[in-house]
């Protein structure tokens, strides 16, 4: 082969990889438009979620924080975006609104399986945000993102519910 054929090949590669980010792209945006659509219909209790602006790959969600939990009155905001290749990789999801929580540290990032290794695309954006509420209601101090906050949760309750609620009141109204 001469020098040629080597750039055709090469060509061809690239032209063949930027396809098949195009098509990735242009099925992301389907199945996101799509979850929008449901999200709206059927919105699930204590949490919601829509694009910022125009782009419908960055969302600013809400969720309320759960009846009878520390963080009961607590009004957290997200940080969700999505990747070009999603569903087939998850969401990245962060808390804006600091929170008290041993999954959930101070950067907002969240510990939680279905957002990392356990990721499906049959996930959609509501059951992240369902499971999301969950983890506030019953957070995991087996698997903490946090340490020192899983160690208070497990060794002094009451000084995690009490310090969990100070700052539900101070940063989440």
């Amino acid at each position: 082969m001469n020098i040629i054929d080597y750039e055709i090949i090469s060509l061809n590669k690239i032209y063949k990889r930027n396809l098949y980010y195009l098509y990735n792209s242009m099925s992301a945006t389907k199945r996101i438009e799509k979850e929008l659509e449901n999200l709206t219909k059927d919105p699930p209790l204590n949490c919601s979620a829509a694009p910022e602006g125009n782009d419908m790959y960055h969302w600013t969600g809400t969720i309320i924080g759960p009846h009878s939990s520390v963080y009961e009155g607590g009004i957290f905001s997200l940080s969700i975006s999505f990747p070009p290749n999603y569903p087939f990789k998850p969401p990245k999801i962060r808390f804006l609104t600091k929170i008290y929580h041993p999954n959930i540290n101070s950067s907002g990032g969240i510990c939680l399986d279905i957002l990392k290794n356990n990721w499906s695309p049959a996930l959609t954006i509501t059951k992240v945000l369902i499971s999301i509420c969950s983890l506030l209601d019953d957070p995991n101090p087996s698997d903490p993102l946090v340490p020192e906050i899983a160690d208070m949760y497990t060794k002094n309750r009451l000084q995690y519910d009490l310090t969990a609620r100070e700052w539900t009141q101070y940063y989440a109204n």
